[in-house]
């Protein structure tokens, strides 16, 4: 503990020391973004060709090679979820988050260091934001010069200011992540709150690279980080919790509940939208209906659904075909019982329905951001052809919709070990509400009823 402290002091120590060196060569003034990354570069020369590589810049993973023997990159600029649906012909709403200027259209330079947003990630003055339809470009009324002298280490808000608002709102689409942990309590978080960790603690960085796996990463089973990396693996009293490692997360009992703080978004059914109606609000006060985007539903203090997960998953890719008479996964996790790389994790699970092309069996990107998008003409005949020409997929002219659902991991809001689950909590009668051990592929209750650990099933 003493280590951890002197530590996080060093952390602060050089923050501050970092924005007090910045005033002296941060002068202004700068009538664009552009110019304030310019004069960052002018000391950080260095920082271009590492940012560059990152899927933080790219929105995508490495290339691999899948399954059928392709070669693919995957992530935010060519998946399909069940928020938003996907980035192309929607641009400048979807890339207000991303860690760069003007990512207008399909024509975006990936190679012009001018337009790497430096501010959104060192911010320190809690004033810099992004215009959320401006294809990443900052407010109008942001000075620069006090944003840019101010610049440190990275905090949870300048992680938050787009993390905790993925899919169009806080905490929509994580279910573990929203802006009560900018200051959370001990019992919400114990390592942001009783700690007082940064994002950056868990999720090191090297060359600006920083080590945690979205989609993109799981894609590839790369960038992974686990609790084990800080933590033994023998750190329990108990020995029988100790065994429990090897096939069970440390999340699973450690995260009983997800959506503690704020609700969370479960349902997005965008078949409704358009529709001249008034929405209810349910008793979390969350709307339950928007005429642009559908109807909601929404969950607090969610139970997650278990997994068995080895770090990998299958993803829907465009043009990938469908059977409209199943519920279509937009990502199939990997890893089971028999698996020695696997464990149980916790999920949340996002469904919804979406649109898909009846005659080609393939899921439509819709236009729905712009002069003619959805949004506005309120017509998916003409969301769907303007969407599928930007990626050049054939569109039918034919749709419907048809029921999704993806699975989104479980890491965050880390209970206090007193929180944590019970045996009583997955084993025995009221273990049922929570784990289904005969899905999970057990034969039995591994302790109530005899059943064996996965540890000496794979022996």
């Amino acid at each position: 503990m003493k280590t951890l402290i002197y530590t996080i002091t060093i952390l602060v120590f050089t923050s501050i020391l970092f924005s007090q060196e910045h005033e002296e060569y941060i002068e202004g003034p700068y009538k664009t973004p552009q110019e304030v990354t310019a004069a960052c570069l002018d000391c950080h020369d260095d920082v271009t060709d590492g940012i560059m590589k990152t899927q933080h810049w790219n929105w995508h993973s490495t290339e691999f090679i899948q399954g059928n023997g392709d070669s693919i990159r995957i992530g935010k600029q060519n998946m399909i979820n069940n928020f938003c649906i996907a980035v192309p012909s929607n641009w400048p709403r979807c890339t207000s988050c991303h860690i760069g200027y003007e990512w207008k259209d399909e024509s975006f330079d990936f190679t012009d260091e001018q337009n790497i947003d430096c501010l959104i990630c060192h911010d320190q003055t809690g004033t810099y934001s992004k215009t959320p339809t401006g294809a990443g470009l900052p407010d109008k009324t942001i000075n620069f010069v006090a944003v840019a002298q101010s610049v440190g280490l990275s905090t949870r808000q300048n992680c938050g200011i787009c993390h905790f608002y993925g899919g169009g709102g806080n905490e929509v689409k994580h279910g573990d992540l929203d802006n009560s942990l900018l200051e959370p309590s001990e019992e919400l978080d114990f390592h942001m709150g009783g700690l007082d960790f940064e994002c950056t603690e868990c999720h090191t960085t090297e060359d600006h690279n920083i080590l945690g796996a979205g989609n993109s990463s799981i894609a590839t089973n790369s960038n992974h980080i686990s609790c084990t990396d800080c933590h033994e693996d023998d750190m329990h009293e108990k020995e029988s919790l100790n065994e429990h490692i090897k096939s069970v997360a440390c999340e699973t009992c450690h995260i009983p509940l997800f959506a503690r703080e704020v609700p969370t978004k479960t349902w997005w059914d965008w078949s409704t939208a358009g529709q001249d109606k008034e929405s209810e609000i349910d008793t979390f006060g969350m709307p339950l209906y928007n005429n642009k985007k559908g109807d909601f539903k929404y969950g607090k203090n969610i139970i997650p659904e278990y997994r068995w997960f080895n770090g990998s998953a299958k993803y829907y890719i465009m043009s990938d075909k469908l059977d409209p008479s199943q519920i279509l996964k937009l990502n199939s996790l990997n890893g089971d019982i028999s698996d020695s790389t696997a464990k149980i994790y916790p999920f949340k699970v996002m469904k919804g329905k979406q649109i898909y092309d009846k005659q080609n069996n393939y899921l439509i990107i819709p236009n729905l951001f712009g002069k003619n998008g959805y949004w506005k003409t309120f017509d998916w005949d003409i969301a769907a052809k303007r969407g599928m020409e930007v990626v050049g997929l054939d569109y039918s002219g034919s749709y419907g919709f048809i029921e999704t659902e993806m699975y989104w991991a479980i890491h965050h809001m880390v209970a206090p070990a007193e929180n944590a689950l019970k045996c009583t909590s997955c084993h025995g009668t009221k273990g049922k509400k929570r784990l289904d051990w005969d899905a999970l592929g057990y034969e039995k209750d591994p302790k109530k009823d005899g059943g064996r650990f996965k540890s000496v099933i794979s022996e």
